[in-house]
């Protein structure tokens, strides 16, 4: 049997330990989020959107180019308790003209959802290409308890998008944020 005074010293370097293994458990979970956006960055995947300060100026500086066309696919994917979808599949579009679809997205839950949209492009090339100038996915979505919106997107595909492309598919994924929710109101006392 061990006596009291030899397990004090056992018990107390078990403890460092843990605290130890705590601290960096902690620094990991913390150190994930820049982590995860620094390989998006570097893969070009999933790139949270900020809306280009140039994107407008651009727009005003360009032909249309109507001797080709582009077909852009429109997709939806989402992670959460939503349905969402675009107004449309597809369309055919001249590179410099400014275009618009709509993005429909519909809260299932009974309590309301804030979300987030991240987009992709395929061929993923095509992204330094298409210019956008109104998204929903520059900043998280907020809908009540079975809401119901209509989100447009407004681009244009540049002018210099290289002549082989000549079909781009812009996809959305919408997920849930939990924390940035609003809570729900507390149920009134009888």
């Amino acid at each position: 049997m061990r006596s009291p005074a030899n397990t004090a010293p056992n018990n107390r370097a078990l403890l460092r330990k843990l605290l130890a293994i705590a601290v960096v458990m902690f620094g990991f979970g913390w150190a994930l989020i820049p982590i995860y956006r620094k390989i998006c960055e570097i893969t070009g995947i999933n790139l949270l959107t900020d809306p280009d300060p140039r994107a407008a100026e651009r727009v005003r500086n360009t032909q249309v180019d109507t001797s080709r066309t582009v077909v852009i696919e429109f997709d939806a994917n989402k992670q959460g308790p939503w349905r969402f979808k675009p107004s449309v599949g597809h369309m055919t579009v001249h590179p410099g003209e400014l275009v618009r679809v709509d993005y429909e997205l519909v809260n299932l839950e009974s309590r309301a959802l804030a979300g987030q949209a991240i987009p992709s492009y395929a061929p993923q090339q095509a992204a330094r290409y298409f210019n956008k100038l109104e998204c929903f996915c520059f900043r998280q979505q907020t809908l009540a308890a079975g809401e119901s919106r209509q989100f447009p997107v407004v681009f244009v595909v540049a002018p210099d998008l290289p002549a082989e492309v000549t079909q781009i598919t812009l996809s959305y994924t919408f997920f849930e944020v939990p924390a940035a929710a609003p809570a729900a109101a507390p149920a009134p006392r009888g």
